[in-house]
């Protein structure tokens, strides 16, 4: 039985249709990734998921608990880090820890020693003692993340948890997260880092308007792109457009534009022979370029192909796709 199912999930806030029947499951300890461009859906799910909010319609249940009869029950056996730091300022970092732990019925011995090893991973131990109103917000959000992993839920839900971190904190919490779900702990991971995506996820679903418009491993993502992936970065960005309808005409699919390069799809064959004539259309187009690459898919490539849209940027529509959290 999955851990996490959902079912014909849907929510509304006034016209705007949030979730529009998403149905996705998990199984325990593996971690299911969540992309989507802002606004997608993404938040509003993670917030049904934790009874956060009510779904209007469809059916969702999380460690054997509905999200609606079963709120109270469910509570405690889940864990959420919100894109926001959600900590006590008037605490220090060791008492707001030791406060998580002590929610979760954790004993007095256990708790201390998990405060300690969480301190540890996010590089918090000499602040422990300090208040967290002295905290920058880095070290918030470390805080944040650290404690929503004190009580060792079984189920774990991180709505883009490293937003904002450096790279050594990032990839600490990505180890965290391997070694709770190599002890069986499952997790719903939202993000718009495609590595942090491929390298923590066992399966990943894209949402966008709502929808579940994709789902599958990494892998097979990738191979519903098609073919390998032309890049070309033009030196001068006014020849964008001329470098665009080049690539087109040699790889005869659409190119997709970006502030200073094109991609292309190339043809599932010839992909070699598609570079070496792009780049001598382009030389005969007097279009000087910065690069010209073929390389395998990415869930960049993925990400684009589906939803229109770069991972790290908000689309030029974002504001009517806003829903009632911040995807």
């Amino acid at each position: 039985m999955p851990v996490i199912e959902t079912r014909g999930v849907t929510k509304s806030f006034g016209a705007t249709r949030a979730l529009d029947g998403v149905d996705v499951s998990v199984e325990r300890g593996r971690v299911l990734g969540l992309l989507g461009p802002n606004g997608a859906g993404k938040t509003t799910l993670v917030q049904v998921l934790t009874t956060l909010l009510r779904p209007d319609g469809g059916q969702a249940t999380v460690a054997g608990c509905d999200v609606v009869r079963d709120a109270a029950l469910l509570r405690t056996r889940i864990g959420l880090a919100g894109q926001y730091a959600a900590v006590d300022e008037l605490l220090t970092g060791r008492e707001n820890l030791d406060l998580v732990g002590l929610l979760y019925h954790v004993g007095r011995a256990e708790r201390r020693r998990r405060t300690r090893e969480v301190l540890e991973s996010f590089a918090l131990e000499e602040a422990a003692d300090r208040p967290v109103r002295t905290y920058s917000g880095g070290m918030r959000r470390r805080l944040d993340l650290g404690a929503c992993l004190v009580g060792r839920p079984p189920v774990l839900f991180l709505d883009e948890p490293t937003t904002g971190l450096d790279l050594r904190t990032r990839n600490q919490l990505w180890q965290f997260i391997r070694e709770l779900v190599a002890g069986d702990t499952t997790v719903l991971l939202t993000t718009q880092y495609m590595e942090e995506a491929e390298s923590l996820a066992h399966r990943i679903a894209v949402l966008d308007y709502g929808r579940v418009i994709a789902q599958g491993t990494a892998d097979e993502l990738k191979s519903q792109v098609g073919g390998d992936v032309l890049d070309a970065r033009v030196t001068h960005r006014e020849d964008l457009g001329r470098a665009g309808e080049v690539l087109s005409r040699v790889a005869g699919t659409a190119a997709q534009t970006e502030p200073d390069s094109l991609r292309v799809t190339a043809p599932t064959t010839g992909g070699t022979d598609a570079l070496i004539t792009a780049g001598q259309e382009l030389s005969r187009a007097g279009i000087p370029l910065r690069d010209l690459a073929l390389r395998h898919p990415s869930l960049d490539d993925v990400f684009l192909t589906f939803t229109g849209a770069t991972a790290e940027e908000p689309p030029d529509d974002a504001g009517e796709r806003t829903t009632g959290g911040d995807d």
